[in-house]
């Protein structure tokens, strides 16, 4: 198998945190190394509550109400295993996800997962500085002002910034979406009645509540989750020594973005769904609350969606980046100046310029955007699942840390029910195109 590039010498994986930050070592065990190592984890997940992601919850309550909300456990689980999954590669091999895939299944697979995931990551920045834009408009600033000062600021941050400032910012994004959390109480739900709807399933066949179903497996579990995540663990240096506190990194973060997930849900079924209002944007969401929740929740649900969608709008050019870079040999990270990482930071650069750009367009279909790229990624999910799940299990990469039997087994149903929906997603679209 030929390779395009060895592989760097120093891959940051083997430099432990420890190594990095000597005062750490006197908290070996104690909650200052744990917030050290936290935030790939947790900003992997939170990027995935999207303007999409939030979209799709929204009217996933508005639709359905309460009777839904069990399949959130599960989406949980099966990006907890995922997240995982992910965080531990990083570890072990200190290579990202792409590096890896090229390294193990050669060039021609990986084009194909890097032209796919280029142009599904293409398209949701689109949307992501798209929902943006409408959040502000909410609050009447339009959207050609919104979209470049939000472009060239998260341009700059990476640009200019190292990769603990970038964290650091990205965590304190992620703030934001406390305001779902909020709204929630604001809103009053019967929390019991939200208790039963979590452990009750109720199945249906009828294939409007069947595609929410599958596009709120779709939003939740992501590829350029796993792609950030994986590259950004060896780009922050963190090696095998620090594993057990990077996978609670990493499940914290499945479980939080699910938690929020959760409320947004709530917020859209007791406040929308009484009323009979059918949604299909999370800026709808935002203005619909206003007649019952008052205006307070309505401005927390569009601050929400401001900052899900500026995390996002920066971590899916930095995830393409990233692995398009891992997957072709060439320099990449955070830390990189522009001139030790052209390719890198030009495409991250061009990802951006395009988005903004492209949002401007009057008379843009976004909807059909969003569909376009949930259908894209919809097309990579099972591919990759499939690939970590052969690189996850090679001794020769993972050493002792490969799957355990148990979490294969769980592993592999999941992947299996996540093809199964993405097929039925994938032809009711093409269903409802012809």
């Amino acid at each position: 198998m030929t390779r395009l590039a060895i592989p760097r010498p120093i891959r940051r994986a083997q430099r432990s945190l420890r190594d990095r930050l000597p005062n750490f070592r006197v908290h070996r065990s104690g909650i200052l190394l744990f917030l050290g190592v936290m935030g790939p984890g947790l900003i992997a997940g939170l990027a995935g509550n999207d303007a999409g992601g939030i979209a799709t919850y929204s009217v996933l309550g508005a639709e359905t109400g309460l009777r839904m909300l069990w399949i959130l456990p599960i989406t949980t689980v099966m990006l907890v295993v995922v997240l995982e999954m992910a965080a531990r590669m990083g570890a072990v091999t200190g290579q990202g996800l792409g590096d890896l895939i090229r390294d193990e299944f050669g060039i021609r697979w990986t084009l194909f997962a890097m032209v796919v995931l280029l142009i599904a990551n293409g398209s949701n920045v689109v949307a992501e500085f798209a929902g943006a834009a409408a959040a502000l408009e909410i609050f009447g600033v339009p959207r050609f002002v919104t979209v470049p000062i939000v472009a060239a600021g998260i341009w700059a941050l990476v640009v200019f910034a190292g990769y603990r400032v970038v964290e650091r910012v990205f965590l304190s994004v992620a703030v934001v979406f406390l305001a779902y959390v909020v709204s929630a109480f604001v809103a009053g739900p019967n929390w019991g009645e939200v208790g039963r709807g979590l452990i009750t399933p109720s199945v249906t066949f009828d294939p409007k509540t069947l595609g929410l179903m599958v596009a709120t497996v779709g939003t939740t579990v992501t590829p350029y989750m796993f792609f950030y995540l994986q590259s950004s663990v060896a780009d922050k240096g963190l090696g095998p020594e620090e594993l057990p506190l990077e996978r609670a990194d990493a499940i914290l973060g499945g479980i939080w973005t699910n938690v929020i997930a959760l409320f947004i849900v709530v917020v859209a079924a007791v406040t929308i769904f009484p009323r009979g209002i059918h949604i299909q944007t999370a800026e709808e969401a935002a203005i619909a609350l206003a007649p019952v929740a008052g205006n307070f929740a309505k401005a927390l649900f569009a601050i929400g969606l401001f900052g899900a969608s500026v995390l996002a709008a920066t971590v899916m050019p930095l995830t393409t980046s990233y692995a398009v870079c891992e997957s072709f040999g060439w320099e990449s990270g955070v830390s990189r100046k522009f001139s030790e990482a052209p390719v890198f930071m030009g495409l991250y650069t061009a990802l951006i310029v395009i988005g903004a750009i492209v949002v401007l367009v009057p008379g843009l279909p976004l909807f059909g955007v969003i569909l376009v790229s949930q259908n894209l990624n919809g097309i990579l999910l099972p591919i990759v699942l499939i690939f970590m799940l052969r690189l996850v299990n090679k001794p020769r990469l993972m050493g002792g840390h490969t799957n355990p039997l148990w979490l294969n087994v769980v592993a592999w149903g999941l992947t299996g029910l996540i093809i199964l929906l993405t097929g039925i997603l994938f032809g009711s679209s093409i269903a409802s195109w012809l």
